[in-house]
């Protein structure tokens, strides 16, 4: 099915109290719900610095399928990453759902056996190295090697659930700036984490700490926000 018709089903089926989360959902009818949709997505067109119209909207029907599962708990904020770039581009925005506003706009990482200037192989594997795609919960935060880091639940199985063993954090690297680019043409890599600029660290980390959404897009041929919807329900029906 196509990722916007999903979307329209979850539009219908859930409220979009995320979108605004000073509104309760009681009350609130279908009419209002499609009309959210389309000024979120009409606004990521209009506005600079947006993730392209497709990686923005799987980014925001998953989201909208999580919160309504319960699996994330910060409203009103998503984390995309968008792999199909190359890594001297700026490819992870921090977004504000209420505004349709991007609060960052970064470089990004990707694992080191993923690839070198782009990412084209993707493990869920302790031990790989690689990037894991698909959607995540933020967790808390804590002080490791890289400073203060980030913990990453992965929602889907077999794609990402293994990222609290392998370590899939995000923190700041010295290898992830415009500096490095210059030099070396591409990026830094990690051991699969999405790691990020060290001088922007501390205020993305507390930005989106908690329980709010992070996405990480990856090409077709590996990666379809598409099959969340069965994971998600698997999930729920395990527990």
């Amino acid at each position: 099915m196509h990722l916007r018709k999903i979307f329209i089903l979850f539009a219908l089926l859930i409220p979009f109290t995320a979108l605004r989360p000073e509104r309760g959902s009681e009350g609130i009818s279908n009419d209002f719900q499609q009309f959210e949709m389309e000024r979120i997505l009409s606004k990521c067109e209009t506005e600079t610095n947006m993730p392209a119209r497709a990686v923005f909207e799987s980014a925001i029907s998953g989201y909208a399928l999580l919160l309504s599962k319960q699996l994330i708990k910060k409203t009103g904020l998503i984390t995309i990453i968008d792999f199909t770039l190359t890594s001297d581009k700026k490819r992870m925005w921090v977004i504000d759902l209420n505004e349709v506003k991007v609060l960052v706009h970064c470089l990004v990482a990707h694992g080191r056996n993923s690839g070198k200037l782009s990412a084209e192989s993707f493990s869920n594997k302790p031990g790989s190295f690689a990037s894991s795609p698909g959607f995540y919960a933020t967790g808390d935060t804590y002080t490791g090697k890289h400073g203060m880091s980030l913990f990453l639940d992965g929602l889907e199985e077999g794609v990402n659930d293994k990222a609290r063993d392998r370590s899939i954090v995000i923190h700041g690297a010295d290898y992830v700036s415009d500096e490095f680019i210059k030099r070396y043409g591409q990026l830094g890599r990690s051991h699969g984490c999405p790691a990020i600029p060290e001088t922007i660290k501390l205020e993305v980390i507390q930005t989106i700490k908690g329980g709010s959404c992070l996405y990480i897009h990856a090409p077709d041929k590996f990666y379809s926000s598409a099959g969340l919807v069965e994971k998600v329900i698997n999930r729920n029906s395990k527990s």
